[in-house]
């Protein structure tokens, strides 16, 4: 029986929830859920527009339609939203990684099925680039983990892929970051700066290139 990719998005079924650092202030209703989506909603777009250092918990607060004490219900600073944001985002590219990789067959489809939601996902999503970005600088914790975390994921599916035989048996954890470091750039390239190619051609001519690579 071919083994499964290992569960890798599992628990990225909420990451409205999960952006929440602290317990006290996770939502325990539906309109407090409800409400923290508008905030990161509203806090992709402040931040993606205007930047870490321009932007503000009244912009935030505004594009969402929120009073400027639901805000604090939830975060104490632009600073703390700042990085739920980071770990909402991340944990949504795992989401749609997994929604897109559902009716793929074997390792190497799932790579390109993985690579081809994340480029719908950043076409839709823009501002993940210049938001990841500033987390370097802003909060670099965060900014680490979102790749450590998004490497794990791709490093799992290619190990599974490596037991049922399909792809090598030396398969790294430096395999992983250079696919991952392929899909990042390729994102950049055709789903930040111009869509002039199909998610499904440029995933389809990224899984060639890492077949060849990649193949027992």
């Amino acid at each position: 029986m071919a083994a499964k990719a290992p569960a890798d998005e599992a628990g990225q079924e909420n990451p409205v929830g999960d952006a929440v650092g602290r317990p006290d202030k996770t939502p325990r209703t539906a309109r407090g859920r409800a409400t923290l989506r508008k905030l990161l909603d509203a806090a992709a777009i402040e931040f993606g527009e205007r930047g870490f250092h321009e932007a503000s918990i009244s912009g935030i607060t505004r594009r969402a339609g929120t009073a400027l004490g639901s805000f604090y219900t939830y975060f104490d600073s632009k600073d703390e939203i700042f990085r739920a944001l980071v770990q909402d985002m991340s944990a949504q590219v795992g989401k749609h990684a997994a929604a897109a990789m559902q009716e793929a067959r074997g390792a190497l489809d799932r790579e390109r099925a993985a690579l081809q939601g994340f480029l719908e996902f950043a076409r839709e999503h823009k501002e993940i680039y210049r938001i990841i970005d500033e987390a370097e600088f802003v909060d670099s914790d965060s900014y680490r983990a979102h790749y450590q975390v998004t490497a794990t994921r791709i490093l799992s599916r290619l190990q599974a892929g490596a037991q049922d035989g399909e792809i090598r048996a030396d398969v790294s954890e430096l395999h992983a970051w250079a696919v991952m470091g392929m899909n990042v750039f390729l994102g950049l390239r055709y789903g930040i700066w111009s869509e002039d190619m199909s998610p499904d051609a440029i995933a389809g001519a990224a899984n060639d290139f890492i077949t060849r690579g990649l193949k027992p």
